[in-house]
C-alpha cells in the first residue's frame, strides 16, 4: 500500500488534521471496496495517487468556501475530497448526487468518518436541480462524455455566467470537446493534471446552447 505524503497535496499545503481526514477516507474506502465496486479494482493499489490526489486538484483550482454540486459521486471522487478540504476552513459545502443506494451509504459513512462538509442526495441527476437549486461550482469525474455532462449541468449554468464546472478528462478529451461544440457554446480552460501526465481538468463557464 502506498504511503501518504506528509503535509502537501498537489502543491496545496494542508493541516495535519486535513491529512488525517484524507488518510481516514483512504482506509474506509479500501474497507468498503472489498464489498462494493467503488473504483476500478486495478486502480486500488494506487488509490492515494490515482484518486485522492487527483481529486484534490479540484479544490486547488477553486479554493475557498464555495457551494459545490458533485454529480455521480460514487466512490467519493472528487466530492468527498473537496468536502474534506472545506472542513479545514469550516465553510462551504458539497452536495453529493448519487442514485446508487449502496454507494450513497458509503458516502454517508465517509462523511461521518472524516467530518467532510458534505451531504448526500440519493436521487437521479435529472432530478437534482429541484433539490439543489443553485451552486457556485460543479464537479464530475469518470461519469460521462463532455456533451452529456454539459446537458447534466445546464440547469445550474445556463444564464448563470458565474457558475463553473470542473471535469476530469483523459487523453481523448479533444474528441469530446469537438463533439460538444456542435450542441453547446462555452468558455474553456484546460488545466494539466499534476498527477496523470495524459489527463487534465476542463473548466467550463458561460455555457449556452448552440442554436446554429
Amino acid at each position: 500500500m502506498n504511503k501518504s505524503p506528509p503535509s502537501t497535496t498537489n502543491g496545496l499545503r494542508v493541516s495535519r488534521e486535513t491529512e488525517e481526514r484524507l488518510r481516514a477516507f483512504e482506509a474506509l474506502h479500501r474497507k468498503w471496496s472489498k464489498a462494493i465496486n467503488l473504483v476500478a479494482p486495478s486502480t486500488l493499489p494506487d488509490l492515494w495517487q490515482r484518486h485522492i490526489l487527483d481529486s484534490s486538484q479540484i479544490y486547488r483550482l477553486a479554493p475557498g468556501p464555495r457551494q459545490w454540486i458533485d454529480l455521480g459521486s460514487g466512490g467519493g471522487f472528487p466530492g468527498i475530497v473537496t468536502g474534506i478540504m472545506l472542513a479545514e476552513s469550516g465553510d462551504g459545502w458539497v452536495h453529493l448526487v448519487e442514485s446508487n443506494n449502496k454507494k450513497a451509504a458509503f458516502l454517508r459513512a465517509a462523511i461521518a468518518e472524516t467530518g467532510a462538509r458534505a451531504s448526500v442526495h440519493p436521487i437521479r441527476i435529472e432530478d437534482a436541480q429541484k433539490a439543489i437549486p443553485e451552486c457556485d461550482s460543479i464537479s464530475a469525474r469518470a461519469l460521462a462524455e463532455l456533451q452529456m455532462l454539459l446537458e447534466f449541468v445546464s440547469p445550474w449554468m445556463l444564464d448563470r455566467p458565474s457558475t463553473r464546472a470542473f471535469f476530469h478528462k483523459g487523453r481523448d478529451y479533444q474528441s469530446e470537446i469537438d463533439k460538444a461544440v456542435g450542441c453547446w457554446r462555452f468558455d474553456l480552460l484546460k488545466h494539466p493534471s499534476v498527477v496523470e501526465p495524459d489527463s487534465l481538468v476542463l473548466e467550463i463557464s458561460n455555457l449556452s446552447r448552440n442554436t446554429l
